[in-house]
């Protein structure tokens, strides 16, 4: 598992050889959530895998899974909790290693938002083709409360926003301005992902994230910010380049949401903080 921090950002790498799973061992079909998409992806849930099963595949693959963080400001206030619940959650496997990088701040949340896919692609260029299987992306407010494991592994994965996965699409936040590069008109769209948390292999999450930082530079060539930053583009980028997979807001809930009845297993989520205190400007 790997992890990037900013001003203070850290590299994990892991080498997963899941450690033998304890729980369930059957699939149960479910009825109340859609666990396909309409171009035949998995979406994953619990009880639409078998934990047992799965690890055992890939333990024979000895596989490496860079996970990249960026904390900044105040942000590092996060770390503590991220890296002590990751350890009992995340990718249970042995062979771990942290890495820290410094990489540049800014004075607007925004733009720290924008530069991350930039730092990424640089990363992976630099330093992580060789050396890793998978990558994911994550918030760094965040905390895992659940087991993360290889059932999330996929070419190409994204997070369904856990408000708004169970909304219309004439309700998702997407850039609406023709303007902007991560427009999408209000008549098309797939799912509402989270810019919180995405992954795949190094070649897919590379395209990603080089194709998202030349949009965000043409939008900034045109003094256009998108309305979610690059979280527009993330959207943009799979609704064009649809996810193999796709993770059900399990793995990315939010600390504040009330519960749902689709939620049986809160396996990641965003912790709850006072976002004027801990963001560098409104």
């Amino acid at each position: 598992m790997s992890v990037v921090l900013s001003a203070n950002s850290f590299l994990l790498q892991v080498v997963v050889q899941p450690a033998e799973c304890v729980g369930r061992v059957s699939i149960v079909f479910l009825t109340n959530v859609a666990s396909v998409t309409p171009w035949s992806a998995p979406i994953i849930w619990e009880g639409t895998f078998d934990p047992i099963l799965i690890d055992s595949i890939y333990k024979q693959q000895n596989l490496t899974i860079a996970t990249t963080v960026f904390a900044l400001g105040k942000y590092t206030r996060f770390v503590k909790d991220f890296l002590e619940s990751a350890e009992q959650h995340y990718f249970m496997g042995e062979n771990r290693s942290l890495t820290v990088r410094k990489v540049q701040s800014f004075k607007r949340w925004q733009d720290i938002s924008m530069s991350r896919m930039e730092q990424l692609e640089k990363l992976i260029e630099n330093e992580l083709a060789s050396e890793a299987d998978y990558i994911f992306c994550l918030d760094i407010d965040t905390k895992f409360y659940g087991p993360w494991g290889v059932e999330t592994l996929g070419r190409l994965v994204g997070v369904i926003h856990p408000w708004l996965f169970d909304a219309p699409r004439n309700r998702f936040t997407y850039e609406r301005r023709p303007e902007s590069q991560a427009y999408i008109p209000a008549d098309e769209g797939d799912y509402y992902y989270a810019g919180a948390a995405f992954g795949g292999s190094l070649e897919d999450v590379h395209h990603l994230t080089k194709t998202c930082r030349e949009k965000l530079h043409i939008d900034a060539a045109n003094s256009i910010e998108a309305v979610w930053q690059e979280e527009s583009h993330l959207n943009k980028y799979f609704l064009l380049n649809k996810p193999s997979k796709l993770l059900s807001p399990e793995y990315m809930w939010r600390d504040i949401n009330e519960s749902a009845a689709q939620i049986k297993v809160i396996r990641f989520s965003n912790v709850a903080k006072n976002y004027a205190e801990v963001r560098p400007n409104p």
